[in-house]
């Protein structure tokens, strides 16, 4: 229990020292040191962390149990219900479903607002039929989504479980969501219904747990995400030669794409990720299609790279069309996703309080940039982060994914303390 008592003074001193926390949960710049120590030293935290780490073993049950339910892109329903189940035991408050997919637990507070909304995502980026099965080696859990986002859902759990079990009482309201469509095509979508509609004007402060580690992104990279389609009229590879070749124009676009020169500050990048298209060997195709990802987290860069790539789609299709005698290629450009850049302020009480939790912790205090939930939010300027869950993970979005859960319970105090210090 000393250990417990220990850390809790070290992160009353830490935030005290930031200067986070009350005042509301993203927009103060300071608030009195004497206050802050007094919210760290409650009963009821200390109650709630010294019982973390002897809940991990059921926590990474949980992990594994969520694994193994298959959500595939835009099939989120079946973990959805199982999360529902979860958010029901636990006693939240008008737990249910949206029109989104997303699953929705309240756990008031003394009052409505503030309120913040603490969200783990349900989909995996594996398509429907991929195999899920979680095995266990000692620490380590290995299956598809174990740690993006398994790891993100067990947490969500445990500290709503761990703020039970101190008998915690926050000021303001804690909502806790298991959203759909973060990963791929899915844009986000369950977010944006989330703040646009079915919370709409009613999130003071957004935290995302999604994968694992101790970091916290600030910085929302945007991406632009495309589908595009060349069509023309086909034929026999011999007896039509001479005919435009969707294919070709898609592979001048390709190629042209590939020889982009972009900054290394700001970071922009590009990827092809999938392609397609054409009939057999010896048929000139009539469609061909490929989907392209461009991301950076300034909004100008994302900008200019989308227009870079616009006018080489136009030039392909130009060049297809001018090379060969027969036939016209036409192309069609698809957005499929759109996710907004930003920047949550590194002097907002939202984040300083998350780098004094970390440091009080002994755990690294790095601020970074990535593309999660919490870029709708930024957007909106919304107070928003998204942190890990702890442990560690390789091959993230692969079949052997893994999570090495050695002091994994870590990220549950970690998200425990961030969230009891954010209600208010």
């Amino acid at each position: 229990m000393w250990r417990r008592v220990a850390i809790l003074c070290a992160i009353a001193m830490a935030l005290a020292a930031a200067g986070a926390v009350t005042g509301g949960p993203g927009g103060a710049k300071g608030a009195p040191e004497d206050a802050v120590a007094a919210l760290m030293r409650d009963p009821s935290l200390q109650a709630a962390l010294a019982g973390v780490e002897a809940a991990e073993p059921a926590l990474l049950d949980d992990q594994v149990a969520f694994t193994e339910i298959p959500a595939p892109p835009f099939a989120e329903r079946v973990r959805a219900a199982r999360l529902k189940q979860v958010f029901e035991a636990l006693k939240l408050r008008n737990v249910r479903i949206d029109a989104a997919g997303n699953v929705i637990g309240e756990r008031p507070g003394l009052a409505a607002r503030p309120n913040l909304v603490v969200a783990a995502h349900l989909d995996t980026v594996f398509p429907e039929g991929t195999r899920v099965k979680v095995t266990r080696e000692g620490p380590i859990l290995r299956g598809p989504g174990i740690a993006d986002d398994g790891r993100g859902l067990a947490v969500l759990a445990g500290v709503a479980r761990s703020l039970d079990r101190g008998g915690v009482r926050t000021p303001g309201t804690i909502t806790f969501v298991a959203n759909v469509g973060e990963e791929g095509l899915g844009d986000l979508r369950g977010v944006r219904h989330l703040i646009g509609h079915e919370l709409k004007g009613r999130v003071d402060a957004f935290v995302s747990i999604d994968g694992c580690g101790h970091g916290i992104t600030n910085v929302a990279v945007g991406s632009r995400r495309y589908r595009v389609t060349f069509k023309g009229p086909g034929g026999h590879s011999f007896g039509a030669f001479g005919t435009v070749n969707p294919v070709h124009a898609l592979g001048r676009a390709v190629a042209r794409v590939a020889d982009f020169e972009v900054p290394r500050s700001p970071r922009v990048t590009f990827n092809v990720g999938r392609i397609g298209g054409g009939t057999s060997v010896n048929s000139i195709s009539e469609e061909a299609w490929f989907e392209i990802d461009m991301r950076s987290s300034d909004g100008a860069a994302l900008a200019s790279i989308d227009a870079t790539f616009k006018g080489v789609v136009e030039q392909a299709v130009r060049q297809e069309n001018e090379r060969w005698e027969t036939g016209r290629v036409g192309v069609q450009v698809e957005p499929v996703g759109n996710r907004p850049a930003g920047r949550t302020p590194e002097d907002s009480s939202i984040v300083k309080s998350a780098l004094a939790v970390n440091r009080a912790l002994g755990l690294p205090a790095r601020l970074g940039e990535g593309s999660t939930d919490a870029n709708i939010p930024i957007a909106l300027g919304i107070p928003a982060i998204t942190v890990g869950g702890g442990g560690r993970s390789t091959g993230a979005h692969t079949l052997a994914e893994s999570f090495d859960s050695t002091d994994s319970w870590k990220g549950t105090s970690r998200v425990t303390a961030l969230v009891f210090a954010l209600a208010r």
